[in-house]
């Protein structure tokens, strides 16, 4: 294992039960500062829960959870884990629908969040930019003036990966995120993902192998909430036990 200093994520030992059942099983995981890391693996293999772990929703019963080389995760709830720069979207994706792209992403803006603050708030010049800048990145500039409820579903995810993205996090945790979309949607997923992981880190939680193979980044395959294999999509897919548990049903 890396030090955790020279890390984003670090995930060692860790290890939880649930009513007996040890849905995370002496996890070791490391994700660098601008990396992107494709976790796979078969249903219950403990994904989700490794989230749950990262962002607080969770308590490990041992192990570190480490954030960005120092921050014990083990120690802070949700919201505290959220305000240091951890990001999670969810499979299903949850917009306003009733608000238009731009006001979606500006109300995810990080500002103050008074009752004052809000009521007052105009966009500053830089609030603009940076609005701009994200709607760029996600693919939505052309309609940055329609409502949410307009989009198709794929872009309703690219939204809601903005409003993360206005929230400024150092860590994306991404469940899923090609689910139901078109195919040239997918594709493009990969590349806005690329993107965002040349400044960011970014955890992406996926069943679909050809966009894991768009993603071209490392790939863990978990199996009973352990690592079962770790590399490159080409090396973990022709390891015998991976295909035996996982790619082979």
């Amino acid at each position: 294992m890396a030090k955790a200093a020279d890390t984003m994520l670090y995930l060692d030992g860790v290890s939880v039960a649930f009513d007996g059942f040890k849905a995370i099983n002496n996890l070791s995981i490391i994700v660098r500062p601008a990396e992107m890391l494709a976790i796979i693996g078969p249903n219950g293999a403990g994904k989700t829960t490794m989230m749950d772990i990262i962002t607080g929703k969770t308590r490990p019963d041992s192990g570190d959870v480490l954030f960005d080389g120092r921050t014990d995760l083990t120690k802070l709830d949700e919201a505290a884990i959220a305000n240091l720069g951890i990001g999670r979207k969810f499979q299903k994706p949850t917009v306003f629908e009733s608000q238009t792209v731009w006001d979606n992403i500006e109300m995810a803006l990080k500002k103050p969040r008074g009752v004052f603050a809000t009521l007052f708030y105009a966009a500053s010049a830089d609030d603009t930019a940076r609005i701009d800048e994200i709607l760029d990145t996600v693919r939505l500039s052309a309609r940055k003036n329609d409502f949410a409820a307009n989009l198709s579903h794929g872009q309703k995810q690219w939204l809601e990966i903005g409003m993360l993205l206005a929230q400024d996090p150092k860590l994306l945790l991404v469940d899923e995120p090609v689910a139901g979309m078109t195919d040239s949607e997918t594709v493009e997923t990969a590349k806005l993902l690329k993107q965002i992981a040349t400044t960011r880190s970014v955890v992406v939680v996926e069943h679909d192998m050809s966009f894991v193979r768009d993603l071209g980044s490392r790939v863990t395959c978990l199996a009973e909430g352990s690592v079962l294999a770790e590399g490159s999509l080409e090396q973990v897919s022709a390891n015998p036990v991976v295909i035996e548990r996982y790619l082979g049903r």
